[in-house]
């Protein structure tokens, strides 16, 4: 049976229908990605099966009893309350009892319910979800930013582990490791998917079923993802020859129309209205949506070496090196990606990089005749109360592309702003909008440099088609930081990997051939006995987690947060000037307290990942 079915559902915000009659059947298990422009509506739809918007017309039906997670692309304002409780509301009742006992109340009520193991199970995965997802359950929601929001809103929806999870682009913000982890965790889910992602290598690595959003209209592929390619290839070629035979007969009708006075008394009357149904089948037609136009402006050459950096090192506190005794050389041509977790250095490193920022040692020697054009992931460069013409060209009618006067309008066009979108302020404009007017700023400067920060974020597919193909292509240099493993793998040349205490690896090529390089690179001395447990016969193996089992697996990411949170205090205070004015004794308690934490923090992880491995 059927979780939700939508019949013959429309919706308009005013101007042509978002969705025109359209049908969709979820069934229960299946993994459904929803493509489509961005601007197309798709969002509108997750909000229809989330309940979230009421259609026009048409009917929506769901399962009795159904249970939904959603993750919307907006993030609700009001949103307020520690990290823990606001992702724990999705689960009512439970969750109340959750959040009292984390404030110190609710354990005879507990103990009433006969909920412990409930309890027990629900924290964990919780706790399980916020650890993956970079997340400290005791921080405030409100003192996030926008990105780390909506990893909260993401840690809420996956939680309760409904019947059927709407998740709308669950990898923006998300580091690779993130992702590569929320995939995995998707993949293993048992209940019904329903997702929007503009990542290639996410929907390929997930979805079942594919489904289109098209000027209104929804195409339903019914097959994986490199499967739709190809078909929407084809569908799109038959489409363009079908309209090209409709418009020559349309043109050849509307000619034997307009003969002479001779044709016109002896006409049929019967061809006449099936040229009038003609004109109004082409009248309704809804053309494909244009794609951006993308053409970086070229300056001059750069020198042959853009950039050379010997033994640099660098740290906001001595004791956490983010970059450590590191060398590279950059040459023109080249196409560096910049990979690592978040919060590792990359934006850092492209900033010792550019000399905005200076090393704590080392030597950074930039190249002669750099034209460096930058587009920042915080998109501060934009002032958002002004329009986008404003933000592009203020108070002028026209800029110089490649040598020739545009005009700004004519230019807004190639990125796909309608002409009253050009008036339009910042602050209203989607996600994408935002990424396109970037770009355009971004392209109008010529530059032999392209220093480019999490760009592909909220471009949707063909747009980041054209910005592969436009970087593959430009003559000059390429900095890219991005967690889009299949962009990374399509543009870059080499790749500078942040692996954390303050080591960068250098690799050839993007992200999968990193994972090559690091799999033969790997120690190859035998496993330490600790790791022998792999090798037990069957039975001595557990086959289930036993009841102290599952209590200690609930409690490990509460002991996980308390050393982590004392180390966190630990590396605070050894980093205070003060603390060495006292004598030597104190740091080296502190020091000694440290290395301990490490090894008490590396075993609970390992102990944490042992007892996951074996079936609840």
């Amino acid at each position: 049976m059927a979780l939700i079915n939508l019949f013959d559902v429309s919706l308009a915000f005013g101007g042509p229908k978002l969705l025109e009659s359209i049908s969709l059947r979820v069934e229960p298990g299946e993994r459904l990605c929803l493509l489509g422009r961005n601007g197309a509506g798709k969002s509108s739809l997750l909000g229809l099966l989330a309940g979230e918007l009421t259609p026009d017309g048409g009917e929506i039906s769901r399962a009795v009893g159904l249970e939904t997670g959603f993750l919307p692309q907006d993030v609700p304002s009001g949103l307020s309350g520690e990290v823990y409780e606001v992702a724990a509301q999705v689960l009512d009742g439970l969750g109340r009892t959750l959040i009292e006992l984390r404030r110190g109340r609710g354990g005879e009520h507990n103990a009433e319910q006969g909920n412990e193991q409930r309890l027990w199970e629900a924290d964990r995965r919780l706790r399980t979800v916020l650890t993956r997802l970079g997340l400290e359950p005791r921080q405030r929601v409100e003192t996030l930013s926008g990105g780390l929001q909506r990893r909260v809103l993401l840690a809420r929806a996956l939680a309760k582990s409904p019947q059927l999870l709407l998740l709308d682009e669950p990898t923006n913000h998300l580091d690779i490791q993130a992702i590569v982890w929320l995939e995995e965790f998707l993949a293993a889910y048992q209940g019904a998917l329903v997702f929007i992602s503009h990542d290639r290598a996410f929907a390929r690595n997930l979805a079942t079923r594919v489904v289109e959003l098209d000027r209104g209209v929804l195409y339903d592929w019914n097959c994986p993802y490199d499967e739709f390619l190809r078909r929407r290839e084809d569908a799109l070629t038959i489409e363009q020859e079908q309209r090209a035979r409709f418009d020559k007969k349309l043109e050849q009708e509307e000619a034997w129309l307009h003969r002479g006075l001779r044709a016109r008394r002896t006409r049929d009357e019967g061809r006449v209205r099936r040229l009038l149904q003609m004109r109004e089948e082409r009248a309704k037609r809804r053309e494909v949506l244009g794609s951006a136009t993308l053409r970086a402006q070229q300056a001059g050459l750069s020198g042959k070496v853009v950039a050379e950096l010997k033994e640099v090192s660098f740290a906001y506190q001595p004791e956490h090196p983010l970059i450590a005794d590191f060398s590279t050389l950059i040459l023109r041509g080249d196409k560096v990606g910049i990979m690592g977790p978040n919060g590792s250095g990359k934006t850092t490193l492209l900033g010792l990089i550019l000399g905005s920022l200076q090393p704590s040692s080392g030597e950074i020697r930039l190249g002669a005749n750099l034209e460096i054009a930058y587009f920042d992931q915080m998109r501060e460069e934009l002032d958002q109360g002004k329009s986008v013409r404003d933000n592009l060209v203020e108070g002028q009618d026209s800029l110089i592309i490649g040598g020739r006067q545009r005009h700004v309008v004519s230019y807004l066009k190639d990125f796909l702003f309608s002409a009253d979108r050009v008036h339009t302020p910042v602050r209203v404009l989607s996600g994408g909008e935002r990424n396109r007017l970037l770009l355009a700023k971004l392209f109008a400067k010529p530059a032999n440099l392209l220093v480019l920060d999490e760009p592909t974020n909220d471009l949707d597919r063909d747009t980041l088609l054209l910005l592969e193909n436009l970087l593959v292509e430009f003559a000059g240099t390429v900095l890219l930081v991005s967690h889009d493993r299949e962009f990374l793998n399509n543009v870059a040349t080499s790749s500078l990997v942040l692996e954390g205490g303050g080591r960068v690896g250098e690799y050839a090529g993007g992200y999968d051939d990193w994972l090559a390089q690091r799999a033969v690179g790997a120690p190859t001395t035998p496993a330490p006995k600790a790791a022998k447990p792999k090798k037990r016969p069957a039975p001595e193996r557990p086959l289930k987690l036993s009841f102290n089992q599952k209590r200690e697996l609930a409690e490990l990411p509460g002991r996980i947060e308390a050393l982590e949170k004392e180390q966190a205090e630990l590396h605070r205070r050894i980093a205070d000037p003060d603390l060495y004015a006292k004598g030597g004794k104190e740091a080296a308690q502190i020091s000694e307290r440290l290395e301990e934490l490490e090894g008490e923090l590396e075993q609970t992880y390992a102990r944490w990942e042992e007892l996951e491995a074996i079936p609840g």
